[in-house]
């Protein structure tokens, strides 16, 4: 099968009796493991520790996830230098068998997709949707790079010089640290990880610390889908306490993460800065977060524009690096654009994510609805609000879609990345000052433009300057192997996950030349 081949994972219909009934029942299943300990996974041994932090549900805060033991930076070190024991071992794993180990693991998370959505569910405050999104796109990870590791494996053709027998192929880096976000803890978290594996190097996991027992339960399942123990080792502990180590340590070869601008950098220079005993230049494969605009054209299907915005602004409570926090509207139907918009806002029915009547759910925890709404309170002076503004009913961490409108460029709602439900629009003269506005960021992730002119959308292919672009569509939902992932500027380091060149982050090329006779 060939790439171009792929196909991803069809979602589940949740308006279906029997696969409401399956969610439902996989919601039962997983409350009933709340509160469980999980402990280290390092070198293929569980190690507990007296230090244990517990995973909340942010939409009841009071529930416990689990509990999950905390690592020192001792056991960091010994993470990375038992990963290196292996490496040598794990990459003469035929490529075949790696592929086979991702083909198992995507049937199990086909077999369990219902559970994994519920822990997302509780863990991460998705919805039954958003859920079930983060669920298939790890599926479709694991399938795509299986068919992309075979493309890798054995010899690449290469010109033949007469008299010579000449090769190319591709080898396994060495240790790799992978750091994912808390946002999509299963697909970001399976796509960096799988990538990383199946071509040979093994993984230091280091989840966040939002989200652990979604890892916990993802490595189990790369366990019995045949993965060798000693391939992975998880580790769980704060940032402060093990990041810095891992990303340090000499004999980590190369760092895969998501997240934060501010954290990525920080990565990106303390890799970059040599140890003693390392002998290789560390390789960082940074995906950091963006100010993503869509631009709504005078000439557009004005209902399909503000529909775009609403789902991009506001989908998962805005919690995506991908999502719509700026929303540029020509001047011609700036009004309109907003009179269609604000009732839709103001619909939106927020709470508890396990109930599927409501399209939003909390924000990931205490400290992060206290930034956003830090950030209203800045918008307040810096626009006109015009709904939303503070917290949602609920004991969770619950935040009112907000939409505050007349944003000037200079704002810091323009220009800085919230990360949650709160859009701001503005107000643009023509289309080229339209893109002017988009342009006019440190980011370049996604953006989207809403127009029925063509002219626009072709000046908008060869002048918006985001590495994911859409066009008459929402701004999120990247699907695997036909949307490549990943952005421009302080938006990372321009790789693209889930496309047919990714894997190629992850392997190191070695020519070989032999001369006969």
């Amino acid at each position: 099968m060939l790439l171009s081949e792929f196909r991803n994972e069809p979602y589940t219909d949740f308006s279906v009796p029997e696969n409401r009934a399956a969610m439902e029942s996989a919601q039962a299943q997983v409350r009933a493991a709340f509160g469980q300990e999980y402990a280290l996974f390092l070198g293929g041994e569980q190690v507990r520790t007296a230090a244990s932090r517990p995973s909340r549900n942010p939409s009841r805060p009071d529930e416990i996830v689990g509990v999950h033991c905390q690592a020192d930076a001792e056991l960091a070190r010994r993470a990375v230098e038992s990963a290196h024991a292996y490496f040598a071992e794990f990459a003469r794993v035929p490529a075949a068998e790696r592929v086979a180990i991702l083909r198992r693991a995507a049937a199990g998370l086909r077999a369990r997709k219902h559970e994994f959505n519920a822990w997302l569910v509780y863990e991460a405050g998705k919805t039954w949707v958003e859920a079930e999104a983060d669920t298939s796109e790890a599926i479709d990870f694991c399938d795509y790079y299986a068919l992309a590791m075979e493309k890798l494996a054995g010899p690449q053709p290469v010109s033949q010089i007469p008299g010579e027998r000449d090769e190319m192929r591709y080898l396994p880096l060495g240790v790799g640290l992978v750091i994912p976000p808390w946002n999509f803890p299963l697909a970001i978290l399976c796509g960096m990880t799988v990538a990383a594996l199946v071509t040979g190097n093994p993984v230091v996991l280091k989840p966040s610390s939002e989200t652990p027992t979604i890892a916990a339960q993802f490595c189990r399942l790369l366990l019995d889908a045949g993965l060798p123990p000693r391939a992975i080792s998880l580790v769980t502990g704060s940032g402060a306490v093990v990041g810095d180590g891992l990303v340090q340590h000499p004999l980590t070869r190369f760092i895969a993460f998501t997240g934060s601008r501010d954290v990525g950098l920080r990565i990106n220079e303390l890799a970059a800065r040599p140890q003693p005993g390392q002998i290789w230049i560390k390789r960082v494969i940074a995906e950091m977060g963006g100010k993503d605009a869509i631009i709504v054209d005078a000439e557009c299907d004005l209902d399909q524009a503000v529909q775009g915005v609403l789902v991009s602004a506001f989908g998962y409570q805005g919690q995506k690096c991908s999502a719509c926090s700026r929303a540029i509207v020509h001047t011609g139907v700036y009004e309109a654009f907003l009179e269609k918009l604000i009732p839709k806002v103001e619909a939106i029915r927020v709470g508890p994510a396990d109930d599927p009547s409501h399209y939003m759910g909390p924000v990931i925890s205490q400290s992060a609805m206290q930034s956003i709404l830090r950030y209203i309170e800045i918008g307040r002076g810096e626009g006109r609000l015009l709904t939303g503004g503070g917290r949602a009913d609920g004991a969770g961490y619950f935040v009112q879609p907000t939409v505050i409108a007349d944003v000037l460029p200079s704002a810091r709602i323009f220009r800085e990345e919230i990360f949650g439900p709160v859009l701001a629009v503005s107000r643009a003269r023509d289309f080229p000052h339209a893109l002017e506005l988009a342009n006019d960021s440190e980011y370049g992730l996604t953006g989207g433009v809403y127009s029925t002119n063509q002219q626009h959308l072709e000046q908008a292919r060869d002048q918006f300057f985001v590495g994911n672009l859409y066009l008459n569509r929402k701004c999120t939902g990247a699907m695997v192997g036909a949307h490549p992932f990943g952005g421009f500027h302080m938006s990372g380091t321009d790789s693209k996950a889930g496309g047919p060149d990714y894997l190629l982050l992850f392997v190191q090329a070695q020519s070989i030349a032999e001369k006969l006779g």
